[in-house]
């Protein structure tokens, strides 16, 4: 009786090394804390006040330009389709097609036989009549005298004058005869009527041209200087200083990229009217294009100067941040921790953000490491030096990083 006790104790034993064998580490591996991700532990440190590092720049007061952008419309400053205002045959092309021109420059020559006999025909007819009235001047006078004696009638010296009067007139319409002619033949000879660059030549020499066909010879374009249709929302307009009629608004022409620029100018005209079906109005620009750069019929962007700020606060563009409620920054303070700091943004221009509210003059906000942070995080600064104005901006003061 005592073996079989002690052999079932022996067989009980085993059965609890067995189990505790099997089950602890189990146990002990759902009791065992699991290792953190790296995120997670980093986030965990800043919570326990671990610094985050991160890059600051000031806040700083500058005269900042207020800009409208919109797409404009190179065209030529003027546009002219030469044309023959005579009949005849072209003798000669003297012009190269893309060439410049200037004004009264010779661009082609018509056959001036026909025209220089019709002027010849209407000086001899002006002699001729001339002639005349010479004649009939000369008979006046005898008449005139003649009644002094009672040796002419009343009627004669009124039929003599009458003469005289017709000769004139006679010779009045030759002249005007001639003037005509002459500028007939001075037609023959077709100049350019504004300085500029030629086309492709639609006619070539031999050719007959008549002045009713109205037929193109070729067109020559100004592009110095040149003009800029832009079209801009009328709200964003009348939201600014421009005004109807003449303004003298400065404006540069910016390429595809909307970065490199073209050339600048000046807005000479707001349109007098708005487009009814889109709200837009049309602002006329003129520019030197003295490197020709602009082309008629291109696209363009263009940056409207509308105002000036002064004295307006300005960020870093980089440390404006997006979020579902707004703009915001990270505002770095004193204390050395990180604060979250709504903004109202005008306008993003250089690398340069317009803030309109929100942070003031002297604060610093986080350019760089604010993925980490938190509000009331704390932060250690990288004194990195700081990064070049935007050009064109004109910074009046500054602070220290």
């Amino acid at each position: 009786m005592k073996r079989a006790t002690m052999a079932a104790l022996a067989c009980g034993v085993v059965a609890l090394s067995a189990a505790a064998y099997y089950y602890v580490p189990i146990w002990s591996g759902l009791l065992l804390p699991v290792p953190a991700s790296p995120s997670e532990t980093a986030t965990a440190g800043a919570r326990q006040g671990a610094p985050v590092p991160v890059k600051v720049a000031a806040v700083l007061s500058e005269d900042v330009p207020i800009y409208l952008s919109g797409i404009g419309t190179v065209q030529a400053y003027n546009t002219v389709n030469v044309q023959s205002r005579i009949d005849g045959e072209i003798m000669q092309i003297a012009f190269q097609e893309g060439q410049d021109v200037k004004q009264g420059d010779v661009l082609a020559v018509i056959d001036p036989r026909p025209l220089q006999a019709q002027l010849d025909q209407q000086i001899a007819m002006r002699q001729k009549n001339q002639a005349l009235l010479d004649g009939a001047i000369l008979d006046m006078k005898r008449v005139d005298t003649l009644i002094l004696k009672d040796f002419a009638t009343r009627q004669q010296v009124d039929q003599q004058h009458a003469l005289v009067d017709q000769y004139k007139a006679q010779v009045i319409n030759d002249e005007a005869q001639i003037d005509y002619a002459r500028n007939q033949l001075n037609y023959t000879t077709i100049r350019a009527p504004i300085g500029g660059r030629v086309g492709i030549r639609q006619l070539d020499q031999g050719n007959f041209v008549r002045a009713s066909d109205r037929a193109t010879l070729v067109t020559i374009t100004q592009l110095k200087p040149i003009s800029v249709v832009f079209t801009l929302a009328a709200a964003a307009v009348g939201q600014t200083k421009l005004t109807l009629g003449q303004v003298n608004a400065p404006v540069a022409a910016l390429g595809p990229d909307n970065s490199s620029e073209l050339d600048r100018g000046v807005i000479n005209l707001v349109d007098n009217q708005v487009d009814q079906s889109t709200g837009t109005i049309k602002l006329k620009a003129t520019f030197p294009n003295n490197a020709l750069k602009l082309w008629p019929g291109n696209f363009v962007n263009g940056r409207i100067t509308v105002d000036v700020r002064r004295q307006a606060i300005t960020v870093d563009a980089i440390a404006v941040r997006h979020g579902p409620r707004g703009d915001f920054v990270w505002v770095a303070k004193p204390d050395m921790t990180a604060g979250f700091r709504p903004v109202a943004v005008g306008q993003v221009f250089g690398g340069r953000a317009l803030i309109n509210r929100g942070v003031a003059k002297g604060e610093q906000v986080v350019t760089e490491g604010y993925y980490r942070l938190e509000n009331g995080s704390r932060i250690e600064i990288d004194h990195a030096a700081p990064k070049p104005a935007a050009p064109g901006v004109q910074t009046s003061s500054s602070e220290p990083g």
